[in-house]
């Protein structure tokens, strides 16, 4: 298969875009997009950002349904939608680290392995995975379900999406690209203190708006504080100011003025 090379890849690609954006938005996608939640608590102009945004990916990725699921319309725009909506506010080109969009019909067992100690892991069951260099792979059921019910603070698409963002700069250390130099300190020093917290908490047993499965390790922090940032943003706002500011910072969105619980 012929390659092109980088300095010939990308004017190529601006060209595709552009005559993609010039065409009618597909009217058979409307009645999906109309139905989430989310997408109707925006204001306009970010209904048609998004709107572009969406067009661009779902061209651009290619989608493939493992298990015996064959991608139709509405799992295409329900899934794009829910990432684009990490995009909104921000500077991008489109989630470039992802090529491929894996989907199965529901969850599926991931076989244990043996660990850097060489201990035996235990099998587990996988909603979702976000590959360093490679696909992102969502269970539909579990991805359907994040984008109808906007104020539970779970959404398997946008977690797995910030794993994809955190992932631009090749590591998954909670820490995505952020918008200046003079960021990095006070990102830091917040979700530090906020993952200490998170993991405290964890180890007590003790209920917390943040999910426990966020004490993993800060990669697992971001993804989980990103789902609860666009979902329950009042309560985050509320209770954990800072981490709030932090993200609305970075994402440039500020969903507790939109309706977040």
């Amino acid at each position: 298969m012929l390659q092109l090379p980088n300095w010939l890849l990308s004017p190529w690609r601006t060209f595709r875009r552009r005559r993609l954006l010039a065409q009618p938005f597909p009217d058979q996608w409307s009645p999906f997009l109309a139905q989430l939640p989310f997408y109707r608590q925006l204001a306009p102009t970010c209904q048609e950002r998004l709107r572009r945004d969406l067009r661009v990916v779902v061209a651009e990725w290619r989608w493939e349904g493992c298990g015996g699921l064959e991608v139709d319309d509405e799992m295409r725009v329900v899934i794009a939608a829910t990432a684009c909506l990490l995009l909104l506010g921000l500077d991008h080109d489109y989630y470039a680290n992802v090529s491929t969009v894996l989907v199965y019909p529901s969850g599926w067992r991931r076989p244990g392995s043996l660990d850097g100690a060489g201990m035996a892991e235990p099998d587990r069951h996988v909603l979702g995975e976000a590959w360093r260099e490679g696909p992102v792979v969502l269970a539909w059921d579990a991805a359907r379900h994040g984008a109808f019910d906007p104020k539970d603070g779970h959404n398997l698409v946008l977690h797995e999406f910030a794993h994809k963002l955190d992932l631009i700069d090749g590591r998954a250390d909670g820490r995505p690209p952020l918008r200046a130099r003079a960021d990095a300190a006070p990102w830091r020093e917040a979700m530090q203190r906020e993952f200490d917290a998170l993991s405290k908490a964890a180890d007590r047993g003790r209920p917390t708006l943040l999910d426990h499965y966020g004490a993993t390790n800060p990669a697992e922090f971001f993804a989980v504080a990103t789902e609860c940032f666009f979902e329950r943003g009042a309560a985050l706002a509320a209770r954990h100011p800072s981490l709030y500011a932090e993200l609305q910072r970075f994402y440039g969105q500020d969903p507790a003025r939109r309706g977040g619980k």
